[in-house]
C-alpha cells in the first residue's frame, strides 16, 4: 500500500471498513453521514499512507480520524439523530429469548437509548467504544485521543448519568436483560 499499489489499498479498505463505519454510525446515527465519514476517513488514510506505521494496527488511528470527523460533521449539521436502537440491540437483545423477555429488552433499549442520547458527545463516544465495540480502556483512550485516566473519567461520569436516568425498577436485579442494565 505504501508503494502506491491500489490492490493493497483495496485490501486495507476491506479489512477496516466495517469497524470504521460502525463507529461512525454509532456516533452519528445516520447511515448516509456514516458512509460519507467512512469515505473521508479512507481518503485521509490514502493521503498519509506513506506515514502509516507498518509495525502496528492502523485501526486506532482510523477510529480517531472517524470520531474527529463525526464530531466536526455533527457540529456543522446540528443533526437530529436516529436512535441507537440497532447498536444497543446487538448488545442487549437475545434473539432466542421468550416474547416477554424480548419486550422487556426493547424497553431497556429505549431507556438506554434515551440515556446515551442525553450524554455529552465525548461521553457517548466513550460508551460506544468501550461497551458497544468492546475496546480496552487503553485502546478506547488512544482512539479518542486522550489519556487512559481521562477515558476512565468519561466512562465514570457517563455511567453515573445513565444510572441516574434509569427508572428505579430497571436497576433491581431480576435476571435476564435487567442484569446487564444493573451492571451499568
Amino acid at each position: 500500500m505504501q508503494s502506491d499499489e491500489l490492490n493493497a489499498f483495496a485490501e486495507f479498505f476491506n479489512a477496516y471498513q466495517r469497524p470504521v463505519y460502525m463507529t461512525a454510525l454509532a456516533i452519528t446515527r445516520d447511515p448516509f453521514l456514516a458512509e460519507e465519514i467512512l469515505q473521508d476517513c479512507f481518503v485521509r488514510a490514502y493521503r498519509v499512507r506513506h506515514r502509516l506505521k507498518t509495525d502496528r494496527s492502523p485501526l486506532p488511528w482510523l477510529q480517531r480520524v472517524t470520531t474527529n470527523l463525526c464530531y466536526s460533521r455533527i457540529a456543522r449539521r446540528k443533526a437530529i439523530f436516529e436512535p441507537l436502537t440497532t447498536v444497543i440491540s446487538n448488545v442487549v437483545a437475545d434473539l432466542t429469548a421468550r416474547p416477554d423477555q424480548v419486550v422487556e429488552a426493547r424497553e431497556i433499549i429505549e431507556v438506554l437509548q434515551r440515556g446515551i442520547d442525553a450524554l455529552p458527545p465525548k461521553q457517548q463516544t466513550a460508551i460506544i467504544l468501550y461497551y458497544l465495540h468492546g475496546y480496552s480502556l487503553a485502546q478506547a483512550a488512544e482512539i479518542a485521543g486522550c489519556h487512559v485516566g481521562t477515558m476512565k473519567s468519561r466512562l465514570h461520569y457517563a455511567l453515573k448519568a445513565l444510572r441516574s436516568r434509569l427508572p428505579e425498577e430497571r436497576r433491581a436485579p431480576a435476571g435476564g436483560a435487567k442484569v446487564w442494565v444493573n451492571e451499568l
